[in-house]
This record gives structure tokens, sequence and C-alpha cells, in this order.
């Protein structure tokens, strides 16, 4: 009866025990970490001295080494360790299922075996493990190779076990049968736990590759903004590192450990998917007159018009003489010399038109006044009488700074709402559950003009923050703008020194940027060799 009890107290630790590997193997979401946790529990949970675990490839021909562990050789290979090298076992050999080796066999069968010898064991090919014994100077005794199957009954892998030891002597002994059962089960638990964690990281990496896939259909919208979403997560975060280094001064007490590196980084390839609805044509307007087609062109004929106007105004008036009788010289010549007068006036007013016409003319109260007294002219249009610019046209041209209208404007900036109404739509799981905030923040200022929503310095954050400055800095020194040219990084520096005295952006991040050049990677792989001066 007591030996009953002692057998029943023991099943039911066992059972405990197992129950506690499986939750414990549940809970791990690292891939590496989990196979060598599968590893070491079963080797634990048998007294087993080494064990090897083989996980199948995508294509199922071939068993690769993803852990091998062994006491008493002192080895840990695969995992966190680092991969290994040898040689995968194939599943087939000249065509036919390899059933030489028995990790293969169990594999293509799914029994499981159990071999109290190997070096007496018959049917099987143990010459890898005589050499490995023979180099080593170790004695692989007992084996037990188990099949790993997930929740659909597929062998995943391979789970082998070597060298059970008895408790007291640590001698090699077999695997005992009622420990099969158990460390099946395990290998059950096991399986699933991989499956689990492939299907969490599969996952996770087609969302990844979704949002950058949105990201440069976004970017590919226009020729001129290609790669700016990848440039500006790239620049982040290389700040964000560079700041998890820092042990003194005011990032000291700063860390994002993988997680949170891992939500920034979504957060910055997802910080300007609300452009998706902005038109083509203003995020590429390079001049203060185009639309879907350059304005300027259309000025540019008019002008052609006004000159051949008084062509043949001149030439009614030479006409006219020759009518009457009058053919004198120096009429002829006036008539001409007043022409090209008027050609002359026609070709500056068309070259300050063209001047106001670019991004980065700044227009004064002045020239502003000079082009409404030329609008103000008329010419005749099929008998009715036409200004020399449309009001659509002169609005446009008295754009102060940048091509933009205050219109156009509010539609660029609209962007950072709707990448916020966008991303407020998406379940984000705990773990990256700022991303809908620091996306939607990259043109907040600490003073609080920012948009969209006007945040403050004490409403953002420092992720928030580094968005903000890699998007500038990005902007500044990009090359294929059409309505600038790239700034050397110098010139760019100093805007971004000035937006610091404007209370725009966090002065710490901006000088730990320049300090410890943070840029400087970034430039070599994206910049011109002219803009890189410092």
């Amino acid at each position: 009866m007591g030996i009953e009890n002692k057998n029943i107290e023991m099943g039911a630790f066992l059972v405990k025990k197992l129950t506690e590997i499986g939750i414990a193997l549940s809970a791990e979401k690292n891939l590496s970490r989990l196979l060598e946790k599968i590893v070491e529990e079963s080797r634990n949970f048998s007294n087993a001295d080494a064990g090897t675990l083989y996980i199948m490839d995508e294509d199922e021909e071939r068993l690769e080494f993803a852990i091998v562990q062994n006491d008493t050789m002192k080895i840990r290979m695969g995992g966190e360790a680092g991969p290994i090298t040898w040689q995968p076992v194939p599943l087939k050999k000249e065509g036919k299922p390899n059933f030489s080796n028995v990790s293969s066999y169990v594999a293509i069968t799914g029994t499981i075996v159990n071999i109290p010898d190997v070096y007496e064991a018959e049917g099987f090919d143990f010459s890898g493990t005589r050499a490995f014994d023979g180099g080593t100077g170790y004695r692989s005794k007992s084996m037990l190779v188990i099949p790993m199957k997930n929740k659909g009954n597929e062998t995943i892998g391979v789970l082998q076990l070597i060298n059970a030891l008895d408790t007291e002597t640590q001698k090699p002994i077999p695997f005992a049968p009622e420990y099969v059962d158990l460390v099946a089960s395990l290998a059950s638990q096991a399986a699933v736990a991989i499956t689990n964690v492939r299907l969490y990281r599969d996952l996770e990496r087609l969302f990844e590759s979704f949002i950058e896939t949105i990201a440069t259909a976004i970017d590919e919208k226009s020729p001129y903004t290609a790669g700016h979403i990848r440039r500006v997560q790239e620049l982040t975060i290389a700040i964000a590192k560079k700041m998890n280094e820092q042990e003194e001064g005011p990032f000291k007490d700063f860390f994002l450990n993988n997680d949170e590196l891992h939500e920034l980084r979504l957060a910055a390839w997802l910080h300007d998917i609300g452009k998706i609805v902005t038109p083509e044509n203003i995020i590429d307007k390079s001049t203060k007159l185009e639309k879907v087609f350059d304005l300027a062109n259309l000025i540019d004929t008019r002008y052609e018009i006004f000159k051949r106007d008084i062509a043949i105004k001149a030439l009614e008036e030479k006409l006219a003489l020759c009518k009457v009788g009058a053919l004198e010289e120096m009429e002829f010549i006036r008539i001409g010399q007043k022409a090209l007068e008027q050609y002359s006036v026609l070709e500056e007013e068309k070259e300050f038109i063209k001047t106001c016409n670019k991004s980065g003319e700044f227009m004064d109260d002045k020239k502003i006044e000079r082009l409404k007294k030329i609008a103000a002219n008329k010419w005749n249009y099929q008998g009715t009488e036409m200004p020399y610019l449309t009001d659509g046209e002169v609005y446009n041209l008295s754009i102060k700074k940048g091509s933009l209208t205050p219109e156009e404007r509010k539609i660029i900036e609209n962007h950072s709402l709707v990448t916020y109404k966008m991303l407020s739509k998406l379940p984000f799981p705990k773990k990256l559950r700022h991303v809908l905030k620091y996306a939607a923040a990259h043109h907040e200022r600490l003073d609080g003009t920012g948009y969209p929503f006007g945040k403050k310095a004490d409403q953002l954050s420092y992720p928030e923050r580094i968005i903000a400055i890699a998007d500038i800095f990005e902007a500044l020194t990009a090359k294929d703008r059409p309505y600038k040219k790239p700034m050397s990084i110098s010139t760019a520096l100093d805007v971004l020194d000035s937006l610091r005295k404007s209370g725009h952006i966090d002065g710490d991040i901006l000088d730990l940027f320049i300090k410890e050049k943070v840029y400087a990677e970034y430039a070599d792989r994206e910049l011109d060799p002219f803009q890189i001066d410092c």
C-alpha cells in the first residue's frame, strides 16, 4: 500500500511538473529562448544528460539542428548561443524516405523510438553519434526520440534526449517506459508552443510588412517624396538608440527596450499615412501657380498673344500710313520703336511674374502691389476686355512664402489628423498602444502652435519629439523636393536651432543629435557629398 501511495504521489508530482512546464512554455514569446527551454525542461523532466532539438524546414525536406545541449561536455549550441552549422538531416535519400537516421525516421513515421543502448541498436545508422563520441570521449548510450506534433497532428520537429541518468549513481540508464508518455506529452505541448510563437511572429512580420508596403505606396504617390517615410524611420531609431546610450545628462533615465523601440519604429513608418488622402498636385506643388499643371504656361502663352497684338497694331498703323500716301521713314521708325518698347515692358513683366512664381521667392508688400498693377492691365479677348492676370493667379502669386495657399496648407496639415483618425480605428495590442499617439504628433510644437491638436511640451513624450526632429531634418536635407534645393547639414542644423529657439522642438534632443553626430551614418547613405559639411 505504501509503494502504491508513493507511486500515486510521484505521478501527481510529475503531472503537476508537466503542467508547470507547459504553462512556462506557452508564456515564452521569444522563439530562440523557447527552443532552449524545451530542451532544458525535457532533460530536467527525464533527467537526461543531453538533448537535441530538430526543426522541420519550411519545405519539409530536412531536419535542421535548432538546439544542442550536453551537460557532461558543457555544450550549449543554438538558440541564444548562436546558429548551429552542422549539416541538416535529409528526410529523403535518392528520392526515398530516409529511415536510416533515427531522427528522420521519427519525423517521417511519427513514431516514438526508445533505445536502451545505441551501440547495440539495429536498423539505424549511428555513425554520426559514434564519430561525435570518438572525437570527444563521450559515450552516448540510451536515447529517446519523440516527434513533435502540433494541433493539426503535423510533425514540426523532433526531440532527441540522450543518456537518462540514474539519480544516485549518475550513470546512463535506459529511459523508463513510464516517462516516455509524459515526455511525449511535453513534446506535444512544446510543438503547440512553437507553432503559436511562429504564428505570432509571422503575424507580426506580416503586419510590419503591410505597414511598410502602405508607407512605400504613400511615398510613391509622388516621385519627389519617395523614401521619405523610410528615411524618417531610420533617423528616428538612430536618435532613440543614441539616447538609450546616455549614462548622464538629461537622458540618463531614458531607455526604450526592444519592444518600445519596435513600437517607435512602427509609429515612424506610419507617421505620414494620412497623406493617402492628400492630392498629389498639392504634395508635389513646386511653384505657386502649379495645379494639375503649371498655370505659368498659360501666362506665357497669354503674353505671346499680347506681343502678337502689338505687332498687329504696328503693322496696321504702317498700313494706314501707306494708304494715305504718308511714307515718311521717321514715322515708320517711330511705330517700330514704340512696338519694341512695348515688347520690352511685356518681357520685363513676364520675367517678374516668373520670379514671383518661384516657391523660394519671398513676396513683400511692394512686389504684391506691382503684381496687382500688372494684373489690372486689360487685353481684348474675342471682343471682351480681360485682365492680364486672373484673380486666382494674383492670389497664388501673392503667396508670401513657399508655394502653398492657406487653403492648400490646411489640406497638407490635415494629413496628421487623418493619420490619427485612421490609426485610431486599428486595435493595436498593448505593447503597441502608443503607436497612434507617436505617429500623429510629428507636427506638434512644444509651444503649442503645432497641429493637429496644439499639444504643448508637457503633453509631448520623448518619442513624439524624436520623430518631429527626424521629420524636419529629413525634409530639410532631402534631395528630391521640387520646391527647394537640398540643404547642407550645417544649414539644416542652423534651421533646427532656430526652431529650438522659437520653442518648436526639443533642445536637449537637438543638442545630442549635433554633439553625437547622430546624422553621420544617415548622411553617408542618403546625402550628396556637397551636403556633408560637418
